[in-house]
């Protein structure tokens, strides 16, 4: 007997944040962590992000092999299309630091299930009610209440520029993810499958990053000369391949609208949770923004449910 919906939408949730929050932990490691009597750091993100989708790709091909998963009809351009929008939007995310801080970031993809709705109704044909729109609303309002940071304000107002504009484009490039993973459902593409497409692809363009910028010989050095950040990588990337595990799952099970709802609220959840044990304050703004993602997580577990999908 098989799990029912909601036992299965709440092992995929706790797997999601388990796995990342210990991935979040490991990566802090190597990133902000010295190596060596020159206490030297970590600065290869491309390289690391590649190891990461090697580790992916061989996780899901091997839970492949273990099933024995009858071949797979998808076309292959959507796979490849589906890498490429991933690993972009990952690269501009990352690359937006460096004229927006680590806040604008967390806010400005906390709005990701936006994009993902309105791209999947323009692109793939997907119906919702009109709660289903209010839910995530509510929700993309709270989580950016809850995260935003108090700071002084330069006195220069508003102003998009570089790093909003990679912002931007990284939220439409998870749309279009979004939209990709959509039409992979349609053709029946269970998860390790887009797991493990969807990883061999991004490699294809990371490949080429690696290569174009010369990043790949400068972390192969570091890792030779620091042969202890080794095990770390390797950690690392089966932290990542586990946590997709589960996101892949809910993709192929669930939609690529509510998972990127449920990793739009693991930092709310993580840092929620961070309250609750040890007693740490939250601002008046952060309890609003709480009440806010709790109604809007209620009207979509409720009567957010209704979905209309176009055939492609």
């Amino acid at each position: 007997m098989g799990l029912g919906h909601n036992t299965k939408l709440l092992l995929c949730f706790f797997g999601i944040f388990g796995c990342y929050f210990y991935y979040g932990v490991v990566q802090e490691k190597i990133t902000r962590g010295t190596y060596g009597a020159e206490n030297e750091r970590y600065y290869y993100t491309m390289f690391l992000v590649f190891c990461q989708c090697i580790i992916n790709a061989l996780f899901a091909k091997g839970i492949l092999l273990v099933t024995d998963s009858p071949a797979d009809k998808t076309p292959a351009h959507l796979s490849f299309i589906c890498g490429v929008t991933y690993v972009g939007a990952m690269l501009a995310s990352n690359a937006s630091l460096k004229w927006v801080n680590y806040p604008t970031q967390v806010l400005g993809k906390s709005c990701k299930p936006i994009p993902v709705m309105i791209l999947g109704v323009l692109l793939a044909g997907k119906r919702y009610n009109i709660v289903k729109y209010l839910s995530v609303l509510l929700i993309v309002i709270g989580v950016a209440l809850f995260m935003y940071k108090d700071g002084k304000s330069d006195g220069s107002g508003f102003s998009f520029g570089s790093g909003e504009m990679l912002l931007l484009t990284s939220l439409t490039l998870d749309g279009l993810t979004g939209v990709s993973q959509e039409k992979m459902r349609g053709y029946g593409m269970k998860a390790h499958y887009m797991m493990l497409m969807m990883n061999l692809s991004a490699l294809v363009v990371m490949s080429l990053s690696l290569l174009a910028t010369g990043e790949i010989w400068q972390a192969l050095a570091f890792c030779s000369k620091h042969p202890e950040i080794v095990p770390e990588i390797i950690t690392f990337g089966f932290a990542s391949a586990l946590g997709q595990n589960f996101i892949f799952i809910t993709v192929s099970e669930f939609g690529p609208l509510m998972c990127s709802i449920m990793t739009t609220t693991r930092k709310f959840f993580t840092i929620l949770g961070s309250v609750v044990l040890f007693g740490n304050a939250l601002a008046t703004r952060q309890w609003i923004g709480t009440a806010v993602v709790f109604t809007g997580l209620v009207l979509n577990d409720r009567f957010g449910k209704t979905v209309k999908v176009e055939k492609p």
